[in-house]
């Protein structure tokens, strides 16, 4: 007891995290005993590590090789190559329609090839983005107004586009003016900036974005360095189904097939409808979703698939319905969320609470699951990828530790394996929320904690 509580006073008592909430649990993988403990059912802010959650929910309930089936359907009638009636565009959550991170950016040109290869020569109608597969909450209730709007907060649609964002280009001038907006990268005409974004002799982007989904109204605040001929800004797009819509509508143009109407969107299935399928989009594997997802914690790729989880409730998905699944489907696995708050998927509210035993026992769970390789390898490594690639880099520690992190303002959370060169395998989190400091500092703190811990306990 003597040595557990010296090794957590470095937590406790180190001037930057003394008076913060802390949790800590760490505990052998093969025998079950417990390395650290301290306050470990205490329910804490999770920040990115709830995409932990996300990730492992989404393996095990569809494994690691399972793509997201995107329908292409037709309303009316097909006669000699016309489609007399809308092409529609079925969202059901696939994050990477157009994504700088992963998928093919040439599939509307494989639409096309497939619509051609069908005889399709004529669409009276519109291309329609059909939305509809979420509820019209585009933006998470539980997440702060000051994020809405901004590249890491988007909208989040049944139909994802060009990561839901899009880049600002500006002109900066001398020092204490205002800043030009030159034009936007994917270009949206009809979207309008309040723009207060000031030139100052800061030398990176202090811009932020608000704004809310649907809405082409954006409000520029914020700082960029002066004196640049170009300098970019990213900010979420209104509606991103929207403008894949329109995207693929001058494609099919330019390939000789015929549109009649201006592309538009349903954010509401109407009753009766009648579709037929003409062909469905498959994305890339969910191993290589879900490894971008934890490498770099993309909010939107993590909220993307929450929000797909309700439908194993009912349609349209929902918020609430995507966190009672999740309750319910890790209970039959002995793996309790049941003191938790689950608001998103990605952790981007902090509201959000997750307590080091819930991650302990969900992270063993995935030790011995069928799908324990593609989770360990979506994980970043200390020192080595991803978020961790600054964390215990050069120390004892250096690659030996798989985790997610998790950083809000004054909280910086851990949770993972640290694999000892004897064969053992540690299960942590350790979640330190509402430090008086930069989250900078708050990581060398737990570095130096993890690295106390590895060496009295080798």
């Amino acid at each position: 007891m003597f040595q557990l509580l010296l090794i957590l006073s470095i937590l406790t008592t180190h001037p930057h995290t003394q008076d913060a909430n802390i949790g800590v649990l760490i505990c052998d993988y093969h025998s079950g005993d417990t390395i650290e403990a301290y306050r470990q059912n205490a329910v804490i802010p999770p920040a990115s590590t709830m995409k932990l959650l996300t990730a492992a929910t989404a393996l095990e309930l569809w494994g690691g090789d399972y793509r997201i089936q995107t329908p292409i359907t037709y309303s009316g009638y097909i006669q000699e190559g016309v489609i007399h009636g809308n092409l529609y565009i079925e969202g059901r959550g696939d994050p990477s329609f157009g994504s700088r991170y992963v998928g093919k950016n040439n599939f509307m040109y494989t639409w096309v090839r497939q619509l051609r290869e069908m005889g399709i020569k004529h669409i009276t109608g519109s291309v329609v983005a059909d939305l509809s597969f979420f509820d019209g909450n585009a933006l998470n209730p539980a997440w702060l107004w000051e994020d809405a709007g901004n590249y890491y907060a988007p909208g989040i649609f049944a139909l994802s586009y060009q990561d839901n964002t899009m880049n600002i280009v500006l002109r900066s001038g001398a020092v204490g003016s205002i800043a030009e907006v030159l034009y936007t990268t994917p270009e949206i005409p009809e979207v309008q900036f309040e723009n207060h974004i000031r030139c100052t002799h800061i030398t990176h982007d202090g811009a932020f974005v608000h704004g809310m989904p649907y809405n082409n109204l954006r409000y520029l605040v914020g700082s960029v360095p002066a004196n640049r001929q170009t300098f970019g800004v990213r900010g979420d797009m209104p509606n991103p189904g929207l403008i894949l819509a329109r995207d693929f509508t001058k494609i099919l143009q330019q390939s000789g097939i015929q549109v009649d109407e201006k592309e538009t969107y349903i954010s509401e299935k109407p009753i009766n409808t009648s579709r037929t399928l003409l062909f469905t989009h498959e994305s890339e594997p969910l191993s290589e979703i879900i490894t971008h997802m934890q490498q770099e914690s993309d909010n939107l790729y993590a909220e993307m698939i929450f929000r797909t989880f309700g439908a194993k409730y009912t349609t349209p998905c929902t918020i609430h319905n995507a966190s009672d699944f999740i309750r319910e489907y890790w209970k039959n696995r002995s793996v309790s969320f049941r003191s938790a708050k689950i608001l998103d998927g990605c952790g981007l509210g902090p509201q959000n609470a997750i307590s080091p035993a819930m991650y302990v026992q969900l992270l063993r769970y995935m030790y011995g699951s069928k799908n324990k390789d593609v989770f360990l390898e979506s994980l970043p490594c200390s020192g080595e990828s991803g978020t961790l690639s600054s964390f215990l880099r050069d120390t004892p520690l250096h690659g030996k530790v798989c985790a997610k992190s998790g950083t809000i303002g004054g909280t910086k959370n851990y949770a993972g394996y640290i694999f000892l060169p004897d064969g053992r395998v540690w299960i942590f989190a350790v979640m330190v929320n509402s430090a008086n400091c930069k989250t900078r500092k708050i990581q060398r703190v737990i570095e130096q904690y993890l690295l106390d811990v590895y060496q009295r306990n080798t």
